[in-house]
Parts: C-alpha cells; structure tokens; sequence
C-alpha cells in the first residue's frame, strides 16, 4: 500500500491510525493487528528514510501496536476465564478518539453560522420613546422592523448584484453622517433609498443610526397611511 502523507497532515498517532484503518476498510471493532501493525510501521519508517522528524508519540504507538501483535501470535493458554483481547483498549481508544473527531466538526459548522447571527443586549425601547416630540408619527418600532425585514426579504430574492468586496468597516457613526448630509440637501428621503448596499453590516449599521436619530430629534419617521412608503423627513 503506497502512502504518501507526511506527519503533519495528521493530528497525532492515533488519527493516523485511524486513517490506515479506514483505508484499509477494516472494521475498528476487529482490526487486522498484523497488517495494520505493518501498515503503521512502514508509514514511519519511509517517514525516517526521508529525513522527517518523527515525533515520540507515533513511536510509542508503534510499539505499541507490535507488542499487542506479539500478544496475538502467542500460543493461547487454557483459562477458566474469559480472555482478554489485547486490543481491546486500543479500539476504545480509538472509538473515543473518532467520536471527538466528529463532535469537533459538528462544532466547527455552528461556528461558521454563528459567523451570520447578530445579536445585542436587551434594553428598553422606551429611550425611544418622548411625550414633548413626535419622533414617529403614526409609525412605531414594530412597523419600522417588520418593514425593513419585508423589504430585506425581497432583495434577498432578487438577482443579485455586482459588488466589489471591502474590508472597510461600517459603523452606526458613519452612516449616521451619510444620512445627515442626504437629508440635509433633500430635506426628505424613503425610509428604503437608505439602504442602498444590501450587506447585513451596512442594513445593520443604518438601521441602528435611524433610530439613534429619531431618538436625538434629528429626524422624524411618517407614514401618511397604512402600506404607504415610509419618510424619513428632517425635524423642523
């Protein structure tokens, strides 16, 4: 059996190990001691012929694999109990080990979604909230949440567009800015026109700065009629 991996491409002895048993097709309940042992063995040595450093651990294993066949070629005695296999806490070993190989990965996935989730600490809305000034008439946080789930929604659906990929960080300040100079020449703007790049950085980034400045009076959210458009206007 020809291999050409390198130590560094495996975790440790065991994960080698493994490998060979795998590639072999053996079942890890019954392993051939003595191919398997030939096998490990082999894969060292050539390890060695090419001048790589072989750590101590995959030559521990290794002799641990010829003493467990060395067990297995001698002539069995009569036992009134029942032998042990001198296997056994290999393949336990290795049972254990597959299980934490495949757990790693199941956690390597969440980790990659957890990448897409956005979260933030509970607080109440009720700094949102102010009796002396309408920041949002006739339009409460829920419409403006559900609106802009509705409308993030649809974009998701349609054809994509060509972007160009940054690794400039948008934050709730700048686009703050953004929306002061857009409504200081307009006067006035759809709640929608605002997000105009469809990242869930910058929706996140402007939907937060909407509110930051309905909450400071710098602008004030109508909707003149129930599905109409949505105003972002300046406070006059």
């Amino acid at each position: 059996m020809e291999l050409d991996f390198k130590i560094n491409d495996f975790e440790g002895p065991l994960d080698l190990l493994l490998h060979l048993i795998k590639e072999s097709k053996m079942d890890i309940m019954n392993i051939q001691i003595e191919e398997i042992t030939k096998q490990y063995v082999d894969f060292i040595n050539k390890q060695e012929k090419m001048n790589l450093e072989v750590s101590s651990e995959y030559l521990v294993l290794a002799a641990e694999l010829i003493e467990i066949k060395s067990k297995m070629l001698l002539p069995k005695p009569v036992m009134d109990e029942e032998e042990v296999d001198p296997r056994e806490d290999l393949v336990n070993r290795l049972i254990e080990y597959q299980a934490y190989k495949d757990i790693t990965k199941v956690l390597q996935e969440k980790e990659l979604l957890r990448k897409d989730i956005y979260t933030k600490i509970p607080e109440s809305i009720n700094q949102y909230i102010d009796d002396k000034h309408e920041i949002c008439a006739d339009v409460s946080l829920d419409d403006l949440v559900k609106a802009l789930q509705s409308y993030y929604k649809r974009k998701e659906d349609s054809k994509p567009l060509k972007t160009k990929v940054t690794m400039n960080e948008i934050s709730v300040a700048s686009r703050r800015s953004d929306i002061k100079k857009i409504l200081k020449k307009s006067k006035k703007i759809s709640f929608f026109e605002l997000f105009s790049v469809k990242t869930k950085e910058y929706v996140v980034a402007t939907f937060l700065a909407i509110l930051e400045m309905a909450k400071n009076k710098e602008l004030v959210i109508k909707q003149d009629k129930d599905f109409d458009d949505i105003i972002c206007e300046v406070v006059k």
